[in-house]
């Protein structure tokens, strides 16, 4: 989707938020508040006090919304649950962004790639982001070279693309074997260290700048979260099976979104 055009979609979808669609700020259904209130999870972290005495604090989380599109993202069985291990760290999938920018080129490379843009033009113009995804692999990798924060969120988001879907999948901690919505974005987010906890969709609602950004464009409210990342989307809901990849070239519904993005990006 051209910037232009994700700009547009993400107007409407913050005049549906103002207008009081899902996420916005009236009045929400009473099971939402029960629900998002009814427990709170505490994540353990260690911290070195000496070279060799550590000590365990908690650290307490907001619980997940009800995803309303959890039906739509094929919710792993539990006949399936070994089938991925865990994630790696998500700065671990980030070491893999170097294939997708690597760095500054040259002047020289640079002349070489105009030239190469100059005679592929009339094959850019009919590209389409579909061939953008691997169909074997389900990895998005961009057409153009893009900012190296753009790429190590790609990377991320790759190392889990296929990952399936468990309600508050992602939460505690982002290795796990599964995600839910806010947590695939908050796993791709933070190989970029945009993010530095998992966070729920409520809490990505206000996380960031407003409005749509250059590469990335973060869509959320209380139940549900998505992105758009150079032009494809990276959801849960939509996929066309439970290991399917998260990154979708057909636009979801933006009505009742908040629309964040990342500063700078």
């Amino acid at each position: 989707m051209s910037s232009g055009g994700l700009a547009a979609a993400a107007t409407a979808a913050v005049l549906t938020l103002a207008l009081g669609a899902c996420g916005g700020s009236g009045p929400r259904p009473a099971h939402h508040h029960r629900q998002a209130a009814a427990r709170v999870v505490e994540r353990h972290t260690t911290t070195t006090t000496t070279a060799t005495t550590t000590r365990s604090r908690a650290t307490a989380i907001a619980a997940e919304a009800p995803d309303p599109l959890a039906s739509k993202s094929y919710p792993e069985t539990r006949a399936a649950a070994d089938r991925h291990r865990r994630a790696a760290s998500p700065h671990v999938a980030a070491a893999h962004a170097a294939a997708l920018s690597p760095g500054a080129p040259s002047l020289n490379e640079v002349e070489r790639q105009l030239r190469e843009a100059r005679s592929l033009d009339h094959q850019l113009a009919r590209h389409v982001p579909a061939s953008l995804v691997d169909q074997l692999t389900g990895a998005f990798t961009p057409r153009n070279v893009v900012p190296r924060q753009v790429a190590q969120v790609i990377a991320g988001g790759n190392a889990i693309a296929d990952f399936p879907y468990v309600y508050g999948g992602g939460h505690v901690s982002f290795v796990d074997r599964a995600y839910d919505c806010s947590g695939s974005v908050s796993y791709a987010l933070a190989a970029a260290g945009l993010i530095g906890a998992p966070e729920t969709s409520g809490q990505l609602e206000h996380w960031g700048e407003p409005g749509p950004g250059r590469w990335i464009t973060v869509f959320a409210n209380a139940g549900h979260t998505f992105m758009n990342v150079d032009g494809v989307w990276f959801d849960t809901a939509g996929r066309s099976g439970p290991y399917s990849t998260r990154w979708l070239t057909s636009r979801p519904s933006l009505a009742g979104y908040a629309v964040r993005h990342p500063a700078g990006l």
